[in-house]
């Protein structure tokens, strides 16, 4: 490994859809500082944060289709029975929820729980409220991907928050996607819950922290077939 390739190992990357609010703030920094050496500080610092909210690491997923990993950087919020959002076409029986929150400090990158095809995405207008509480599961603006995986239909919501005002998707309607794969982010602190089937055991505890990509909400059992391919 060359000096080059340790330095930019270093460095994590940065997605391109960070870059209009990074250029944004980095410029309100230099106009305040023309006027005042403290707004100059404290734009550079809220750039500096801006940089690091849409930062976008590399991830290495668990290559097994039994089981089911998180979407997203944050804290277990909720382990437990719901219903799914009534756009999503699930029905109206309960199903497994494992809620993931994300704050302002967390990688707001999202990433699919599990491998399949893509049958249903559904976007829904509504509230911003706290993104850790239960009701915004059903009150607040949603984007929801129905994901027909080999362990049977499951599906994963973007939930925006308190701060959060816009979800943004990159997945589409028919196309299939890989564990792990990225599919959209949520912007300034939010929110993503993954509805399983009865099959699913759960694997992590309320409170307990995740990694996107990496860390295993749930597994199921049988003899799931397992794909060749790590996706990051």
């Amino acid at each position: 490994m060359t000096l080059l390739d340790s330095v930019k190992n270093t460095f994590v990357p940065i997605h391109r859809e960070g870059y209009p609010f990074i250029a944004a703030f980095a410029a309100a920094t230099l106009f305040l500082g023309y006027f005042s050496s403290v707004l100059f500080w404290i734009g550079l610092i809220l750039t500096a944060w801006c940089i690091y909210f849409y930062r976008d690491p590399e991830r290495v997923t668990p290559v097994d289709d039994r089981l089911v990993v998180s979407p997203a950087d944050g804290v277990i919020s909720a382990v437990g029975p719901a219903v799914p959002p009534s756009e999503l076409g699930l029905g109206s029986g309960e199903m497994i929820r494992i809620s993931v929150f994300m704050n302002v400090f967390s990688c707001h990158i999202n990433r699919a729980p599990v491998r399949g095809r893509i049958t249903r995405i559904e976007h829904k207008p509504g509230k911003f409220l706290n993104a850790e509480l239960d009701k915004a599961s059903a009150e607040n603006e949603r984007n929801g991907l129905v994901i027909d995986s080999p362990n049977g239909t499951i599906a994963a919501v973007q939930i925006a928050g308190l701060v959060a005002r816009r979800i943004v998707c990159w997945a589409e309607a028919g196309g299939s996607i890989a564990i792990g794969e990225r599919f959209g982010l949520i912007r300034f602190g939010s929110r993503v819950d993954v509805f399983l089937p009865s099959g699913a055991v759960p694997r992590v505890a309320v409170g307990q922290t995740a990694v996107g990509g990496e860390t295993v909400l749930a597994e199921f059992g049988g003899t799931a077939v397992t794909p060749l391919v790590r996706v990051s």
